[in-house]
Parts: structure tokens; sequence; C-alpha cells
């Protein structure tokens, strides 16, 4: 009825809508369930909260200060991120979420002649992405398994944008590999969407002092437990994120506030609770990994904080709907076919992974 009504609702507004809107279909986040009682592995966010100095950092940043904007530069989080990966303050940038910064390059970066690139199964903003600001691209299809293959990107083209891991699969490519797609496409900008690579993956930071053309891109929502305060960063060469910043300063100036910006910096400078809480997910992840292979599930190798899995027999919507009905919300895409058996869970803690075992064990 709800549904009914929105549509309803959507037919009678349209008509004051530009056509750009009339095109748009619009990216679909995680269920955020209103039932607290739920226990959530759908959305990939970390199990842990945040380091104990973040909540003092913006405890103590709640006060008078906050009727005055932030600064406009991050110069102070950037900082401390450059310091944490061995860069200049000039090779860094920051975002209000990495979305943000996915959506200025994609606008000040990849909008050329050609088309961009990117694999058909991937994080589905992207397409999302091309629709809001005009740009052509091609997906390439992942390989038999569901891996992405570089030797079908040495093609003339407007840009470059994987994840690595990749999402939703948790597949990662070697630093060797992204090295080796760098040297033949030195045309276009290639962008390595690191949300996940904390939890296994090699990151590609150390190459953008090599590579000009080379934007990475991370987030502190996922290993740094920071999702609701929407810190994102990327790096590259000084000339794009110069561009990056004529970007942002001519779209919002002041997009990371003076809360976020203080649990940046504190985030990014407690290395050993980054490590435990990392650690810990790790290490649950390769017990769900062997747990799952016991109970007859096919698991893709994964480098990031979620595993993509499926059943070798049973139907993997009726293993999301058992699991819901039981109390624990996973991803299950079902859509396109290659991979509608599926299903995406995000790694919690060893009690949370032993919870969601019991209920998939035959009984």
């Amino acid at each position: 009825m709800l549904h009914q009504q929105n549509i309803g609702l959507q037919r009678k507004m349209s008509r004051y809508w530009g056509d750009i809107v009339k095109k748009l279909t619009p990216y679909e986040p995680g269920e955020q369930p209103k039932n607290s009682l739920l226990l959530k592995l759908n959305t990939n966010e970390n199990p842990y909260g945040p380091s104990p100095k973040v909540m003092e950092a913006i405890k103590s940043s709640v006060q008078e200060s906050l009727r005055l904007y932030p600064d406009p530069e991050s110069n102070e989080l950037r900082g401390s991120i450059a310091n944490y990966y061995g860069l200049t303050k000039s090779n860094v940038f920051v975002g209000n979420g990495s979305d943000e910064i996915l959506a200025f390059i994609f606008q000040g970066l990849l909008k050329k002649d050609l088309p961009i690139f990117f694999p058909d199964i991937t994080y589905s903003f992207y397409p999302v992405y091309c629709g809001l600001y005009d740009i052509k691209y091609k997906t390439i299809p992942l390989d038999a398994e569901l891996k992405i293959n570089f030797s079908d990107y040495k093609k003339d083209n407007g840009g470059i944008i994987f994840p690595n891991p990749n999402a939703p699969t948790g597949t990662p490519k070697s630093l060797d590999e992204i090295e080796e797609l760098l040297k033949i496409n030195k045309d276009s900008v290639v962008v390595v969407d690191e949300a996940y690579v904390d939890f296994g993956t090699e990151s590609s930071v150390n190459l953008v002092t090599r590579y000009k053309n080379l934007v990475v891109t991370q987030s502190m929502s996922k290993s740094r437990s920071l999702a609701g305060m929407r810190v994102g960063f990327a790096f590259a060469d000084q000339g794009l994120i110069e561009a990056l910043s004529r970007i942002k300063n001519s779209f919002n100036s002041y997009p990371v506030d003076r809360l976020a910006q203080a649990a940046g910096i504190a985030a990014i400078n407690d290395k050993g609770y980054f490590t435990k809480t990392r650690k810990n997910i790790i290490e649950a992840r390769t017990f769900l990994e062997k747990e799952l292979l016991e109970m007859n599930f096919e698991t893709l190798p994964s480098g990031a904080n979620f595993v993509f899995t499926r059943h070798r027999i049973k139907n993997g919507n009726e293993i999301f709907k058992k699991l819901r009905d039981s109390g624990i919300l996973v991803r299950h895409f079902n859509k396109p076919e290659r991979i509608s058996q599926y299903l995406r869970i995000t790694i919690g803690t060893m009690k949370q992974m032993k919870q969601l075992i019991s209920i998939l064990k035959p009984q």
C-alpha cells in the first residue's frame, strides 16, 4: 500500500522534475532495519565500535567552536593520513565519505569522449554516477571464476575504475597485476576503489607517486568503524588532487565537519586499536569460511570484511529468508543471473559468526 502511495506521489510531482531526474535509476543501499534486534550482517559495517580515542576526540570537539565552519581543506586530517601512508599532504584528498569522492572523480576525471570501463558485477553506484553525469561506459564481464581479468581492459577507454577487493565478490587483485595494468593504460585515469582493502588485500597507495594517472580511494567506514561519520580519502598525484579540489570547491567548500575531522585524525593515529580489530575480523572470516565449506557452501576467496558464498544445492533466496526469519540479515543479490544464488555475509564478531553457523547447520 505504501509503495503504491509513493508511486502515485512520484507521478504527481514528476511534472516538476528536470529531464535528468526522470532518467536516473538511484543506488539502493543495503537494508537498514528498524528492528534493532536483528543481527545486521548485510552492509559490511564493522562489528566493533570506534577506537576509544575517537570517542574522546569527538567529545572534546563538542564545544562552542562548533559555531565556526570547519577547516575547508581538512589540513590536519590530510596531514595525519599522509604521515600514516608515507606521502605528502599534497597527495591526499578528503571528503564526506568515499562515495562523495567517487562522485567528484566521475564528474571531473572520467567524463571523456570514450566510454569508461568497469566490471559487470561490481559496486552498483558506478552506473548510477554515469547516469547522473551523462558518462558513457562499458561493463567488462568477470571471468568464469567471478574475477576481474585485466587482459579484457586493454582497449582505448575514457578511464578505468574497479574496487580492490571487488564488491560484492570480495576477490582481490595483486599489486603486480594492477601495476601491469597501469603500465599499458597511460592515457586515461585508473581508479582503484579500496573501501575494503584493510582486510587482507594489497593497497596500491604507494604507486601514486610513480603513476600520475592513478587515483586510490579509501574509507574510514569499514576498518576504522566510522560509517556514521562519513570520512573518505583519496591518494593521487598532486595534479589530480588539485582537480578534485576544484570540483569540491565548486560544489561544497566544507564537506567534512569538525567532528568528522577530529574523529578521522584520532582513528588514523590509533594504530593499535586498528590492528587489533582488523585481526579479529580476519580470524572470524577464516573461521566462517571453514565452517561454510563443511556445510557444502562454495565461497569465493575474500580480501574483504565479507564473504560471497552460495550453497551447492540449496536455493540462495530460501537461505536468505531462513536467516532473516531467525533474526539475521545478510545481503542477497538476485541480479544478474550469474550471482542470483549468492549471499554476501558481513564478518562480525566470532560470537556472531557462531550464531550464524548454528542457524545454517542442518538440524
